[in-house]
Protein backbone atom coordinates (compact mmCIF):
# COMPACT_ATOMS: atom_id res chain seq x y z
CA UNK A 1 0.00 0.00 0.00
CA UNK A 2 1.30 3.52 -1.30
CA UNK A 3 -0.35 5.54 2.12
CA UNK A 4 -1.26 4.99 5.37
CA UNK A 5 -4.68 3.72 5.58
CA UNK A 6 -7.19 6.97 5.86
CA UNK A 7 -4.58 8.97 5.20
CA UNK A 8 -6.31 11.48 2.28
CA UNK A 9 -9.38 11.45 4.86
CA UNK A 10 -6.72 12.97 7.75
CA UNK A 11 -5.23 15.36 5.19
CA UNK A 12 -8.22 16.88 3.89
CA UNK A 13 -9.44 17.35 7.59
CA UNK A 14 -6.51 19.09 8.41
CA UNK A 15 -6.71 21.18 5.62
CA UNK A 16 -10.21 22.14 6.00
CA UNK A 17 -10.02 22.91 9.58
CA UNK A 18 -6.71 25.30 8.64
CA UNK A 19 -7.69 27.19 5.71
CA UNK A 20 -10.74 29.59 7.35
CA UNK A 21 -8.21 30.78 10.29
CA UNK A 22 -5.52 31.15 7.13
CA UNK A 23 -7.66 32.87 4.79
CA UNK A 24 -7.93 35.71 7.95
CA UNK A 25 -5.11 37.30 7.57
CA UNK A 26 -5.09 36.75 4.27
CA UNK A 27 -8.10 38.43 3.42
CA UNK A 28 -6.75 41.59 5.13
CA UNK A 29 -3.67 41.84 3.28
CA UNK A 30 -5.18 41.43 0.46
CA UNK A 31 -7.71 44.47 1.08
CA UNK A 32 -4.27 46.92 1.81
CA UNK A 33 -3.04 45.09 -1.40
CA UNK A 34 -6.01 46.17 -3.81
CA UNK A 35 -6.92 49.57 -1.78
CA UNK A 36 -3.93 51.30 -3.04
CA UNK A 37 -1.24 50.78 -0.13
CA UNK A 38 0.63 48.54 -2.57
CA UNK A 39 2.17 48.79 -6.00
CA UNK A 40 -0.21 47.25 -7.58
CA UNK A 41 -1.79 48.60 -10.87
CA UNK A 42 -5.18 48.33 -12.81
CA UNK A 43 -3.55 49.49 -16.23
CA UNK A 44 -0.44 48.35 -18.34
CA UNK A 45 -0.52 52.12 -19.26
CA UNK A 46 -0.19 53.23 -15.44
CA UNK A 47 3.06 51.24 -15.79
CA UNK A 48 6.44 53.11 -17.24
CA UNK A 49 7.54 49.70 -18.14
CA UNK A 50 5.10 48.24 -20.48
CA UNK A 51 4.82 44.83 -20.94
CA UNK A 52 8.30 44.26 -20.25
CA UNK A 53 7.77 45.40 -16.84
CA UNK A 54 4.94 42.68 -16.64
CA UNK A 55 7.05 40.08 -17.97
CA UNK A 56 9.73 40.71 -15.74
CA UNK A 57 7.50 41.27 -12.54
CA UNK A 58 6.46 37.69 -13.30
CA UNK A 59 10.03 36.12 -13.31
CA UNK A 60 10.88 38.65 -9.90
CA UNK A 61 8.00 37.37 -8.54
CA UNK A 62 8.86 33.71 -8.89
CA UNK A 63 12.33 33.99 -7.46
CA UNK A 64 12.15 36.82 -4.61
CA UNK A 65 9.28 34.27 -3.17
CA UNK A 66 11.47 31.46 -3.91
CA UNK A 67 14.14 33.15 -2.11
CA UNK A 68 11.32 34.12 0.87
CA UNK A 69 9.47 30.77 1.18
CA UNK A 70 13.09 28.64 1.48
CA UNK A 71 14.15 31.08 4.77
CA UNK A 72 11.09 30.77 6.12
CA UNK A 73 10.86 27.62 5.30
CA UNK A 74 14.15 26.67 7.08
CA UNK A 75 13.26 28.75 10.09
CA UNK A 76 10.02 26.45 10.31
CA UNK A 77 12.41 23.59 10.90
CA UNK A 78 14.43 24.92 13.97
CA UNK A 79 13.64 23.37 17.29
CA UNK A 80 11.60 26.47 19.07
CA UNK A 81 9.43 26.46 15.77
CA UNK A 82 9.15 22.85 14.23
CA UNK A 83 7.35 21.10 16.55
CA UNK A 84 4.46 23.41 17.50
CA UNK A 85 3.79 24.53 13.96
CA UNK A 86 5.40 22.31 11.48
CA UNK A 87 5.68 19.28 12.21
CA UNK A 88 1.64 18.65 11.49
CA UNK A 89 2.57 18.61 8.00
CA UNK A 90 5.19 16.20 7.99
CA UNK A 91 2.82 13.44 9.37
CA UNK A 92 2.53 12.58 5.79
CA UNK A 93 5.80 11.12 4.85
CA UNK A 94 4.61 10.70 1.14
CA UNK A 95 2.10 13.07 0.67
CA UNK A 96 -1.24 13.53 -1.63
CA UNK A 97 -1.79 16.25 -2.97
CA UNK A 98 -4.64 17.10 -0.44
CA UNK A 99 -1.80 17.07 2.18
CA UNK A 100 -0.98 20.58 0.00
CA UNK A 101 -2.65 22.82 1.96
CA UNK A 102 -2.76 20.98 4.86
CA UNK A 103 -0.62 22.90 7.53
CA UNK A 104 -1.05 24.32 10.85
CA UNK A 105 -2.62 28.12 10.43
CA UNK A 106 0.52 29.52 11.72
CA UNK A 107 3.07 27.24 9.20
CA UNK A 108 0.34 28.01 5.77
CA UNK A 109 0.59 32.13 6.86
CA UNK A 110 4.28 32.41 7.30
CA UNK A 111 4.93 30.71 3.89
CA UNK A 112 2.43 32.78 2.26
CA UNK A 113 4.26 35.89 3.53
CA UNK A 114 6.30 36.62 0.79
CA UNK A 115 3.53 36.49 -1.98
CA UNK A 116 1.92 39.73 0.09
CA UNK A 117 5.42 41.21 0.50
CA UNK A 118 6.06 41.13 -3.21
CA UNK A 119 3.57 44.08 -4.40
CA UNK A 120 4.56 46.31 -1.32
CA UNK A 121 7.89 46.62 -2.50
CA UNK A 122 7.37 46.11 -6.33
CA UNK A 123 5.28 47.31 -9.28
CA UNK A 124 2.80 44.26 -9.81
CA UNK A 125 -0.18 44.40 -12.61
CA UNK A 126 -3.07 42.85 -10.54
CA UNK A 127 -4.55 40.78 -13.04
CA UNK A 128 -0.95 39.06 -13.20
CA UNK A 129 -0.89 38.66 -9.13
CA UNK A 130 -3.99 37.65 -9.59
CA UNK A 131 -2.90 34.95 -12.27
CA UNK A 132 0.44 34.18 -9.94
CA UNK A 133 -1.21 33.51 -6.67
CA UNK A 134 -3.40 30.51 -8.67
CA UNK A 135 -0.41 29.50 -10.18
CA UNK A 136 1.55 28.79 -6.83
CA UNK A 137 -1.49 27.73 -5.19
CA UNK A 138 -1.25 25.03 -8.53
CA UNK A 139 2.40 24.38 -8.16
CA UNK A 140 1.97 23.90 -3.89
CA UNK A 141 -0.17 20.83 -5.33
CA UNK A 142 1.40 19.56 -7.77
CA UNK A 143 4.76 18.93 -5.59
CA UNK A 144 2.84 16.91 -3.67
CA UNK A 145 1.20 14.80 -6.11
CA UNK A 146 3.75 11.99 -6.62
CA UNK A 147 4.53 12.57 -10.13
CA UNK A 148 8.26 12.60 -10.31
CA UNK A 149 8.75 13.57 -13.60
CA UNK A 150 10.65 16.78 -14.77
CA UNK A 151 12.46 16.66 -18.31
CA UNK A 152 16.33 15.60 -17.43
CA UNK A 153 17.77 19.30 -18.37
CA UNK A 154 15.92 20.55 -15.51
CA UNK A 155 15.99 17.89 -13.16
CA UNK A 156 18.56 19.67 -10.44
CA UNK A 157 16.84 23.39 -10.99
CA UNK A 158 13.46 22.51 -10.84
CA UNK A 159 12.00 21.61 -7.18
CA UNK A 160 9.42 19.57 -8.24
CA UNK A 161 7.74 16.60 -6.39
CA UNK A 162 10.58 14.37 -6.24
CA UNK A 163 12.62 16.80 -4.58
CA UNK A 164 9.73 17.57 -2.00
CA UNK A 165 9.13 13.94 -1.36
CA UNK A 166 12.85 13.54 0.20
CA UNK A 167 12.24 16.58 1.68
CA UNK A 168 9.33 14.79 3.76
CA UNK A 169 11.36 11.98 4.05
CA UNK A 170 15.04 13.25 5.12
CA UNK A 171 13.49 16.41 6.86
CA UNK A 172 16.77 18.72 6.31
CA UNK A 173 16.79 19.13 2.95
CA UNK A 174 15.55 20.67 -0.20
CA UNK A 175 13.22 23.52 1.58
CA UNK A 176 12.67 25.56 -1.68
CA UNK A 177 9.37 26.42 -3.59
CA UNK A 178 9.84 26.34 -7.43
CA UNK A 179 13.93 26.21 -7.44
CA UNK A 180 17.03 24.34 -6.26
CA UNK A 181 19.14 27.56 -6.28
CA UNK A 182 18.50 28.59 -2.58
CA UNK A 183 18.61 24.92 -1.63
CA UNK A 184 22.22 24.50 -2.93
CA UNK A 185 23.49 27.97 -2.00
CA UNK A 186 22.26 26.93 1.52
CA UNK A 187 23.46 23.91 1.77
CA UNK A 188 20.54 21.76 2.00
CA UNK A 189 20.18 20.33 -1.44
CA UNK A 190 19.43 16.98 -2.13
CA UNK A 191 19.31 15.03 -5.57
CA UNK A 192 16.35 13.24 -5.40
CA UNK A 193 16.22 9.06 -4.67
CA UNK A 194 13.86 9.01 -6.91
CA UNK A 195 16.33 10.42 -9.67
CA UNK A 196 19.11 8.13 -8.58
CA UNK A 197 17.46 4.69 -9.42
CA UNK A 198 16.06 4.44 -5.78
CA UNK A 199 13.05 5.85 -5.28
CA UNK A 200 11.02 6.82 -1.68
CA UNK A 201 9.33 3.86 -1.79
CA UNK A 202 12.14 1.67 -1.45
CA UNK A 203 12.63 4.12 1.44
CA UNK A 204 9.53 3.31 3.53
CA UNK A 205 10.03 -0.24 3.23
CA UNK A 206 12.89 -0.71 4.92
CA UNK A 207 11.31 1.32 7.85
CA UNK A 208 8.63 -1.10 7.84
CA UNK A 209 11.39 -4.32 7.58
CA UNK A 210 13.15 -2.67 10.60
Amino acid sequence: RRHPQNQVHREIIYALRSLPWISVPTVALFFAEVRGYSKLYDNIEDSPYGWLGVFVSMLSFLFFTDMGIYWIHRALHHKLLYKRFHKPHHLWKIATPFASHAFHPVDGFMQSLPYHIYPFLFPLHKITYLGLYIFVNVWTISIHDGDYRVPRLLQHVINGSAHHTDHHLYFDYNYGQYFTLWDKIGGSYKSPTAFEGKGPHDYLRKLREK
